[in-house]
């Protein structure tokens, strides 16, 4: 069980892990545009192989499938699963 100061120093590393995920990401999404910029192929690096290509992908439109379908076909036809959430977000000062 965490007490008060480890219990703070954990939400803390926590919130650091995600600033720095998130700016992982941001590199990756950069470092992607900057492949997809040199268009279709296959990119050679000392390492790793980059290979960039394109495809159609199918989305269900789910706004227009809840206006077609009944309120009871959709409860009949969904999946309630239990999920526990951590949320994360910088402090304002504020109590509570």
């Amino acid at each position: 069980m965490l007490n008060g100061n480890n219990l703070a120093a954990t939400i803390d590393k926590l919130g650091v892990v995600k600033a720095q995920l998130a700016e992982l990401k941001q590199q990756e999404n950069d470092l992607k545009q900057a492949l997809i910029e040199l268009g279709v192929g296959a990119y050679e690096g000392t390492f790793f192989r980059a290979t960039v290509s394109e495809s159609e992908r199918a989305t269900l439109d789910m706004d227009a499938v809840r206006e077609k379908l009944s309120p009871q076909f959709i409860a009949a036809h969904t999946n309630v699963t239990q999920v526990t959430t951590v949320r994360v977000v910088s402090r304002n000062g504020r109590q509570g």
